[in-house]
């Protein structure tokens, strides 16, 4: 045991030396057997082949990243990059400072993961370290725990620097940047071959490599949005609730974030609970307002799995249980709109013809309620746009370990990449009029409607993730009135 005491934080009590010779005796021992396989981790040594023959003779280095303070000595919750979860079947909050290094050999490459195992109960780690201590933060794995978990080769993070630093006038070293700045600095400081463009290359290849999901993934999806359509009945049941107690968004928000935290890890992204007008900003997410009768709520929410594959869904509530007519109307527009979308996410499309086939019927109707300065044709042209005041986003976007995925991806292979079995997509085109809007009939204003499911491409058409919850405007009033009904 070191005799050297821990440096503590201002308001900690020092530890004694008879409490230093007593924590660490009548523990009972850590478990003999080593923990199964993760399901994810399964599928992972397929990817980082991928990876390997991308980027032979090179050494890659992929961190999971590092714990954020959120204040003082808290921390937020830990999520790792997407792009290590992906290699290596690591999900939840596993696991702060690790990194992955694939070292090239003469068959390829041989993956090491480098952590930070648990320190013996000997050590004031143990006791001391809120960060990293099992007092503190729970019971770490161990190299071979670890090792059994992932499949891979573990070492001690004690050991990172001198791996990337092997041979480093012959070797090529890449590393992901992102995912921890404090390491890419480390790297540059000790490698002789790579740079910034070096690095790049390999981001966009991670990236890439996650836009057709395999089987495990495809399965993940699923049942993320199955979670989720749990998160939105939840919600339906208590709009009553919500409306009568005030700060209706917060509720909402709260209730579908219980429902994230027992269906899966947690929100796969901050849900927008946004109630009339507040609709109409296209990332709400402050769900600080009130729900009132006659609104809709747009409710924009996903949950994230354990392995960190995530749902996003759109459904347009009217708070009531019933739509206005106008509000019908909107609605009716935007899921006629997404009817379109859907229908075009086919095989050997391109993943802009989703959009392109979503805008053409809103710009229709915009036009047909008079909004539209000059004609859809003209909107839609390249010189036009005047469509883009009523919706200003995307149809769509790649979906999966992250909720916005693939993002890094070159715009060949993403914007105009065409649509291959496997890769999941959103299609979510909406319609908003804003209540100050001077161009937007009366019995419009404040209007904002947003239908998104979660589109996995087969190879003879595509799948409906998110079909269980209801879309059309008579499904969504008898599924909403089952709901209360059955509450009663």
């Amino acid at each position: 045991m070191s005799d050297e005491q821990p440096a503590l934080p201002n308001r900690q009590t020092p530890f004694s030396e008879a409490f230093q010779a007593f924590i660490p005796a009548d523990w009972a021992p850590y478990p003999d057997d080593l923990p199964a396989l993760l399901p994810a981790a399964e599928f992972a040594p397929a990817r980082r082949e991928a990876i390997s023959a991308r980027f032979l003779g090179d050494r890659i280095v992929v961190p999971a990243g590092g714990l954020k303070v959120r204040s003082n000595d808290c921390d937020y919750r830990f999520r790792p990059h997407s792009a290590f979860a992906h290699l290596t079947g690591l999900g939840t909050d596993r696991e702060p400072d690790a990194v992955l290094v694939l070292e090239p050999t003469d068959a390829g490459h041989h993956a090491t993961l480098f952590f930070k195992p648990r320190a013996p109960r000997t050590d004031p780690e143990f006791y001391a370290d809120a960060r990293y201590g099992e007092m503190w933060v729970g019971q770490r794995e161990s190299l071979a725990e670890m090792s059994a978990l992932t499949g891979l080769d573990c070492a001690p993070i004690s050991q990172l620097e001198d791996a990337i630093a092997k041979n480093a006038s012959s070797t090529r070293v890449r590393v992901l940047r992102q995912a921890d700045e404090q390491l890419a600095a480390t790297v540059d400081r000790l490698r002789e071959l790579g740079d910034a463009t070096a690095d790049d290359e390999l981001e966009v290849a991670l990236s890439t490599l996650r836009l057709v999901k395999d089987d495990f993934e495809a399965e993940q999806m699923r049942q993320a949005c199955r979670a989720t359509a749990v998160g939105f009945e939840a919600v339906v049941a208590e709009l009553p609730e919500a409306i009568k107690r005030g700060g209706g968004e917060r509720w909402v928000e709260g209730v579908f974030g219980l429902h994230a935290r027992h269906q899966g890890n947690a929100v796969g992204y901050d849900t927008i609970a946004a109630g009339g007008d507040h609709a109409n900003t296209l990332h709400w997410i402050r769900n600080d307002g009130d729900l009132r009768d006659g609104d809709l709520l747009l409710m924009d929410a996903g949950v994230e799995l354990d392995t960190l594959y995530t749902a996003d869904i759109t459904r347009t509530l009217p708070v009531s249980g019933t739509f206005t007519e106008p509000q019908r109307r909107v609605y009716e527009a935007v899921l006629a709109a997404q009817e379109a979308g859907i229908a075009a996410a086919q095989p050997g499309a391109k993943f802009s013809d989703v959009h392109a086939a979503a805008i053409k019927v809103v710009a229709q109707y915009l036009c047909d309620w008079g909004l539209l300065p000059v004609t859809p044709e003209e909107s839609l042209g390249p010189d036009g746009g005047q469509h883009r005041r009523w919706m200003a986003h995307g149809t769509s976007h790649h979906l999966g370990i992250d909720v916005h995925d693939c993002a890094q991806a070159l715009r060949e292979d993403y914007r105009d990449g065409v649509l291959r079995p496997g890769m999941v997509i959103t299609v979510e085109p909406g319609i908003y009029l804003k209540a100050t809007d001077l161009l937007v009939p009366d019995e419009f204003k404040g209007i904002g409607v947003r239908i998104e499911d979660d589109i996995l491409i087969t190879e003879d058409g595509n799948e409906n993730l998110s079909a269980l919850l209801p879309r059309t405007a008579d499904e969504v009033e008898e599924w909403m009135a089952g709901i209360w009904q059955r509450g009663q």
